[in-house]
């Protein structure tokens, strides 16, 4: 599926702190091997991987070791573009985060974020859409540290948390790094080398309104950010979006046709109309995704065949393996042994059988 990257001014942060450092950024820009001329151009766009070699670079050019740790907290609601003011005018946390769901794509593909209540608390999770995809510890840390000191600024107070966990390891393996960033950052020490990254605070914070939201820049935001998305989708195909959409959804829940539908703005008979002319199904796309994200799960050692099974949403794990099988031509665990190498790889049906 078609990827839109990154917005350029995600770098913004990076220059901003070399700056803040007392570093040259032309000359960081040609040590990265890096056009600069791209930060002028706002609508410029470039890929994740670019984005990710960029931090990596910093880091090691200005020798900080907790790079992103400490650039999150120089992002900014302007360094966000259209979304953050979206997310700044909105009326509550808990609606600026889904502002920030809804349109992501504006800023970046790649990862999104969601949330749920734990009994009182809210549990924010930042996922990759593919789980094949690992980031670096720079971006996870840079994204978690931004999200967190908005989330802050927003409640216009420090909002204590609960507990945090970061999918990579630690800075050190020898368990000699040092906590005192992550607890100048967060408050808390985090926990590394979980299954995800998120963290948890009490569910009322979601709740609290935004002190300077204001309805009416809202909605003339919102409708720039929609004009935007479709400007950035513009040229693929209905399919593709369904694809886009269920990605998000999936590792948190799975969506109905009329969720889905109701989501593209269309009744259902329409929704299923447009996709038969693509030669494509809702029922199909499903079948894509799970397989997909199944590829990832499967790639990794985290979860066992049924743990995916209820994952991925199979009522039972004798489904999911029959659904792989019939996709991929290999059982699950044959395909995580290696299996499927050197077998011609099927292409994802998209047509409903």
């Amino acid at each position: 599926m078609n990827e839109q990257g990154m917005a350029v001014t995600m770098v913004y942060p990076i220059m901003k702190t070399l700056v803040r450092k007392g570093f040259d950024t032309e000359r960081f820009c040609e040590s990265a091997a890096f056009d600069g001329a791209l930060l002028r151009d706002p609508e410029a766009r470039i890929s994740a991987g670019e984005l990710e070699r960029l931090m990596n670079a910093a880091a090691a050019y200005m020798d900080d070791a907790y790079f992103g740790l400490n650039q999150g907290q120089m992002t900014d609601v302007a360094d966000m573009g259209i979304l953050g003011y979206v997310m700044m005018h909105s009326e509550t946390i808990a609606d600026a985060l889904d502002a920030y769901r809804r349109f992501n794509v504006i800023l970046c593909s790649g990862f999104n974020l969601a949330w749920e209540n734990e009994g009182g608390d809210a549990v924010i999770r930042l996922y990759p859409l593919n789980p094949a995809t690992r980031m670096s510890r720079h971006c996870m840390e840079d994204m978690a540290s931004s999200l967190y000191q908005l989330i802050c600024k927003f409640a216009n107070r420090s909002v204590p948390l609960h507990q945090l966990q970061f999918s990579h390891d630690a800075p050190s393996h020898d368990a000699s790094y040092d906590v005192a960033p992550y607890v100048s950052v967060f408050g808390i020490e985090p926990r590394f080398g979980g299954e995800e990254t998120f963290f948890r605070m009490d569910r009322e914070v979601l709740d609290a309104p935004i002190l300077y939201s204001d309805a009416r820049l809202r909605s003339s935001f919102e409708a720039i950010a929609v004009e935007t998305m479709e400007r950035l989708m513009r040229g693929k195909t209905l399919s593709d979006g369904v694809f886009q959409w269920l990605m998000q959804r999936l590792p948190i829940a799975f969506p109905t046709l009329r969720q889905t539908a109701l989501h593209f703005g269309m009744s259902t008979r329409t929704l299923q109309a447009k996709l038969k002319e693509e030669n494509a199904s809702f029922n199909g796309l499903c079948a894509s995704v799970r397989m997909e994200l199944a590829k990832g799960y499967l790639s990794r050692s985290e979860h066992s065949v049924s743990e995916i099974a209820y994952l991925l949403h199979y009522s039972e794990p004798s489904a999911f393996q029959n659904a792989f099988k019939k996709w991929a031509g290999v059982t699950p665990v044959q395909f995580r042994s290696g299996a499927h190498s050197g077998r011609r790889r099927e292409k994802p049906a998209t047509k409903e059988a």
